[in-house]
């Protein structure tokens, strides 16, 4: 309830700040686990997600925002659950697991952090590991423009990609972050078609 709320009145708030405009949303299934992964350049990239997807997600947030209970419960109950960065977080992998396994989408930010303009990273493997544990497609998202003052922001959905054919191989971590390296590349991919 309170997250169909609160998509409603942001979506109506971001009518007058930006033009957004969305394509292939036809590509993220209706039902089943699924996971949108999405380039990181600003924190309206979740809000943008959120009001643009055909889905309710569910993603990791680092854990410092827990920190004040206040704000750490408002966006539990929007989809967000803890992780501790740089610390291989078992719990927040368990918790992306069950979510997928229950059907749910999650969102995740393959570069696991924002990524300024100009700048190049690899990919987590986590996006990848997931993905390839649980079966569940990947939807690779990019969010172009700037957010400015009645700028347009375009959020362009791609095809799913598909890890049907790992499912129940034990991959190396070499390939792990191949897997994860490509994802990055289809969603940057996205930004130039």
């Amino acid at each position: 309830m309170l997250y169909s709320f609160a998509i409603a009145l942001v979506k109506f708030v971001m009518f007058f700040v930006f033009r957004i405009k969305k394509t292939g949303i036809e590509n993220v299934p209706k039902s089943g686990g699924v996971i949108l992964a999405i380039n990181h350049k600003s924190d309206f990239d979740p809000v943008m997600i959120g009001i643009t997807s055909p889905r309710k997600l569910n993603f990791m947030a680092k854990a410092e925002l827990f920190k004040n209970k206040l704000f750490g419960g408002l966006i539990k109950r929007l989809g967000a659950f803890p992780v501790h960065r740089n610390s291989g977080d078992v719990g927040a992998l368990k918790t992306s697991f069950k979510i997928l396994n229950a059907d749910g989408a999650m969102l995740i930010f393959p570069e696991g952090g924002r990524v300024k303009k100009g700048e190049k990273r690899h990919a987590k493997p986590g996006v990848a590991m997931i993905a390839q544990k649980t079966n569940v497609p990947v939807i690779p998202v990019y969010i172009g423009g700037e957010y400015k003052w009645m700028h347009k922001v375009t959020v362009t959905y791609g095809k799913p990609i598909s890890f049907e054919e790992y499912q129940g191989q034990k991959l190396s971590s070499d390939d792990i972050q191949l897997l994860a390296d490509n994802i990055l590349n289809e969603i940057y991919s996205l930004g130039q078609g």
